[in-house]
């Protein structure tokens, strides 16, 4: 029966990536199935693992450990490179689809540096191996290849790039996987040094820093807004606990913030509803933390590329001076003719030019405004939907309702 990986990647694609590789490298290059199994391979099996295959038990078995490399690869999202038991260097990178391990691609074994006695005198203890057998281990030893460390990294390098497009969506999901590392990892300095500060409890929310997250994603400063929102996340943590449902509330905030400050900076209120909403339908699905914060790193991208790939026109200036009025305002009555006034536009010119620049009618970006925050107040206060609605700007609460609905897919109560 042919391997579940050769239904995905064709077999002399591989075959031939692994002849590249090894004519240009010289370093032997195997294909293994999700089990670790060899598949194909060029470069024969070196003397020195010859050997040393005598003496190992099945459960400590290479094409286990490999296994587990390969496993460990697609968790991290790129090459992996380890030492096997036998303290020799091998790279690895998974063949993954839909984050399911199909195969991967062994290279190696090698050595990083001269063979000496300290290679050999702690298997030699560990799995018995008589002194004879350790002599003839040592002196195959002397022709492992030997790489130095910046050209392992470089050939590492180069197998991701000549495996990677192998499957698209093993490759999405390789960035996925690493980003997501390197966003727990900056969530988790954030926690360690709210912890070591003295003057920082659970109840001192940074503000500052939420400003600051809003201020750098309306000049597109991606990079820095993710900073900041991975150190809102840490905060969050470091307050509440791992408890994902607390997080979804703070995340469903932020969400808020974050679409008006792109509607402010220019982008189109259709496209950060679609966005606001489509977070919202991907939340309900979000079963851990991890998720969640790469969903919110997510919406920072897209909120960012809405605003800067918006075409900037000679109404823009007059458009913007009038969603910052509706941001102040907007939870009063607020008419399109007061708007208009504000911005010394006749009110129907003046609604045809909003209607152009923002994608949406004035009413509709007024009600759009208005649910965002009430959004913010159902998940994050103990209002009543009555006093929301009101405190929103709506006039009662049936018609609140029934734009809530129209707007999110969910009555009030149901998103709370």
């Amino acid at each position: 029966m042919e391997p579940l990986l050769y239904s995905i990647i064709k077999k002399q694609s591989l075959h031939e990536l692994l002849e590249t590789f090894y004519k240009c490298i010289g370093l032997p290059v195997q294909v293994l199935d999700e089990n670790g199994e060899i598949l194909d391979q060029f470069g024969e099996a070196h003397s020195y693992c010859k050997i040393f295959k005598r003496f190992v038990p099945k459960s400590d078995s290479c094409t286990k450990m490999h296994s587990n490399a390969s496993k460990l690869a697609m968790s991290l999202g790129e090459t992996y490179i380890f030492s096997c038991h036998s303290n020799l260097n091998h790279i690895v990178f998974p063949l993954a689809n839909n984050n399911i391990l199909l195969g991967s691609i062994l290279a190696g074994p090698f050595i990083m540096d001269a063979p000496d006695s300290l290679l050999l005198s702690d298997i030699s203890k560990k799995y018995n191996i008589p002194t004879v057998s350790i002599l003839e281990m040592y002196e195959e030893a002397g022709t492992l290849p030997v790489f130095e460390p910046s050209k392992v990294t470089y050939i590492s390098r180069m197998l991701y790039y000549m495996c990677s497009g192998l499957v698209t969506d093993s490759k999405n999901q390789f960035v996925m996987n690493h980003n997501k590392l390197y966003q727990q990892s900056k969530i988790n300095e954030s926690i360690q040094m709210y912890k070591a500060s003295p003057h920082v409890n659970a109840a001192s929310y940074p503000y500052e820093k939420e400003k600051a997250l809003i201020t750098k994603l309306k000049t597109g400063d991606t990079e820095k807004s993710k900073a900041l929102l991975n150190d809102l996340l840490g905060y969050v943590f470091f307050a509440e606990g791992n408890n994902l449902e607390v997080v979804k509330s703070r995340a469903l905030e932020l969400s808020a913030l974050l679409s008006r400050a792109a509607i402010e900076g220019g982008a189109t209120s259709d496209s950060i509803l679609r966005i606001n909403n489509q977070f919202l339908m991907d939340l309900q699905n979000v079963k851990t933390l991890d998720d969640l914060c790469y969903k919110l790193q997510e919406t920072i991208d897209v909120f960012t590329e809405c605003m800067f790939n918006y075409i900037p026109t000679k109404s823009n200036e007059i458009t913007k001076k009038a969603i910052r009025y509706i941001s102040k305002n907007f939870s009063h009555p607020l008419s399109l003719e007061e708007v208009a006034n504000h911005v010394h536009l006749n009110p129907a010119y003046f609604s045809t030019l909003f209607k152009q620049s923002t994608g949406s009618s004035f009413k509709e970006y007024l009600n759009m405004v208005r649910i965002e925050e009430s959004k913010r107040l159902l998940a994050n206060t103990d209002h009543s939907i009555i006093d929301i609605a009101l405190a929103t700007g709506f006039e009662d609460q049936s018609y609140f309702s029934k734009v809530f609905k129209k707007y999110t897919g969910l009555t009030p109560k149901q998103y709370r």
